[in-house]
């Protein structure tokens, strides 16, 4: 039995409609230009970088840039970056020969504040925590397993392990 009675072929064109040549050639030029902006916080995350500077970069608006960071990748460029700086941290303290301090300063974060509220956001416990925790956790680890199992996930990102009874 076929449920599908009648078929209308504009019904399936217009929702798949491909942009002009123009239009699809110009979202192509951006979404490079946010690939460079990524690149560039991949690289330079422990410099002072802010969204200004990544925008002018790249020759967009401080505006344009995190919005369309933010349709392309999930995240703003700000919040990106911290994650990458957090990702840093955490492999610092499983090192276990730098202080907190040390580790904060070293991935970019000119506060000890607000590294330490944005690592304990991310990561789910304070920095000094986690490094008495985790020194050595990985030890043995090929370094690509190592970074996956240790990636942060932030919460609204983390999965519900058990259902919620009210």
């Amino acid at each position: 039995m076929c449920l599908l009675t009648s078929f209308s072929l504009s019904s399936v064109t217009s929702a798949t409609r491909v942009p002009p040549h123009g239009a699809s050639t110009q979202h192509l030029r951006d979404l490079a230009r946010l690939r460079r902006v990524r690149d560039r916080i991949d690289r330079e995350y422990e410099r002072p970088l802010d969204v200004e500077a990544l925008a002018r970069g790249v020759h967009m608006s401080a505006g344009h840039l995190s919005r369309e960071f933010r349709l392309a990748y999930g995240e703003s460029p700000y919040s990106y970056l911290m994650t990458r700086r957090i990702e840093r941290a955490m492999a610092l303290l499983r090192r276990g020969d730098l202080s907190v301090t040390e580790v904060c300063f070293a991935v970019g974060c000119s506060s000890l504040g607000t590294f330490s509220s944005r690592f304990t956001e991310l990561v789910g416990m304070p920095p000094s925590t986690y490094r008495r925790h985790e020194a050595r956790a990985t030890e043995g680890m090929a370094p690509c397993v190592a970074k996956q199992v240790t990636r942060p996930i932030r919460k609204r990102e983390a999965r519900v392990t058990e259902p919620v009874l009210a």
